[in-house]
């Protein structure tokens, strides 16, 4: 199958797949689920850190008695 009929197959631009292949195109199958691994983590931190940052806003206007 040519590399254009896979791309329309996919319902992705061309520039979104050179894009891919030039981020991606080097990595080998362990280095690829690492960074799965690593994008996942560093999403959920990101999430604990808006949490946190939530909870410190809600107490410090209790605190001022602004509730």
């Amino acid at each position: 199958m040519p590399r254009v009929d896979a791309i329309r197959q996919v319902q992705i631009t061309e520039q979104t797949f050179y894009r891919w292949r030039k981020q991606y195109g080097g990595m080998g199958t362990d280095q690829l689920k690492e960074l799965k691994r690593l994008q996942k983590e560093n999403d959920r931190l990101r999430r604990a850190v808006s949490d946190l940052t939530l909870d410190k806003l809600i107490l410090s206007e209790a605190a001022r008695g602004n509730f």
